[in-house]
Formats: C-alpha cells, structure tokens, sequence
C-alpha cells in the first residue's frame, strides 16, 4: 500500500495494491501490521459501520467529543461518494479548513480520519456503500454535527439541494457552541 498524506496534518490517503485479471481483482482492505507500518500509527479499531445511500445523499458533518473523539478509516465498497473532513482542532494551523476527496468503488482508496476532524459525505451514485472502521465506539452524548451548508467553512459539494436527516438538518453553526452538550 501507499501513503500519501494529505492537506491537513493527520489526514492520510491510502493506495492498496490491487491484483486483477481476467477473474476480477483481489486486495488487502485491511492489515494491520501494513496499516501500522504504513502510517506510523498504533491504533485499535473497535468497532465498524456501514452505510448504503441514494445518490445525492449527504451525511455531516459529524464528530464526538473528546474524550469519545473518533478515528475513521473510510473506504466505499460500492459507487461513489466525494467525502469531505474538516479540522476542528482549535489549536491546529488548518483549524476551519476542508478537504475533499473522491472515494470510489473502482480506485478503492482509503481515508484516514484522525481524532479532531469533522466528517461527512455526498453521495454520487446510487446504492453507495460507505464503511467506516472506528476507533471509539459511538457515543451518543457526544455526537456532534455541524451543518453541511455552513457559510463559514464554504464548502462546495457540487450539488444544492441534498437529501439530509432531520438531525443533520439541525446541525450547529462552525463558529457556534458546539462544544456544550445538547439537551
């Protein structure tokens, strides 16, 4: 595999080698030793997600708080989808800035997603599959969402009008107060 890293300090995206023929293809999504290796993390993984969405749907931008702070390895299995981070870190140089990286069922790159980010998606084709190795369990006093259209961040998604949750749809402001528990 390869590491290549991103933008925002933390944020890595990995190239698994991937062997094809005439069969079909064969890959590594996951090692352990390799991922370990590769990154220069030491990590656990504790728990996996899965999600399958209509294209056009957007999901984020979410986070937990410390100390229930996620790290994601996110990959799409099928389709496609364009997945966006966010530096929420308050004391980092990127602090407020996105990136944004397509993920596919063709190239099957992964992302890592350190601690200290937002995270969220849109969709680009239909039935997308989207997997998520975490590093914290859910924890749902701590879930935080901020909203996907909010002017600070400035966001292009390429697309006006997605489908969202209606949690999604209340998430807070970039500059707001966050940080304090909801009700």
């Amino acid at each position: 595999m390869m590491v290549e890293p991103l933008g925002l300090e933390g944020l890595l995206l990995i190239r698994p080698r991937i062997f094809g023929d005439e069969r079909g293809y064969f890959f590594e999504a996951f090692n352990e030793v390799a991922f370990d290796r590769g990154t220069g993390l030491d990590l656990q993984f504790v728990q996996d997600n899965e999600s399958s969405s209509k294209k056009g749907v957007l999901r984020g931008l979410h986070f937990q708080l410390p100390p229930f702070a996620q790290g994601k390895l996110v990959r799409v299995v099928k389709g496609a989808a364009l997945d966006v981070v966010v530096d929420i870190r308050p004391d980092s140089p990127t602090f407020g800035r996105h990136e944004k990286i397509r993920l596919d069922a063709v190239e099957k790159h992964l992302l890592w997603v350190p601690p200290g980010f937002a995270h969220g998606f849109l969709t680009l084709e239909d039935d997308t599959i989207f997997l998520y190795k975490c590093t914290t369990y859910y924890h749902q006093p701590s879930e935080r969402t901020i909203r996907w259209d909010d002017p600070d961040l400035a966001i292009d998604w390429g697309i006006k009008d997605p489908m969202i949750s209606a949690k999604d749809k209340e998430g807070h402001a970039f500059k707001g107060d966050w940080a304090v528990p909801t009700p």
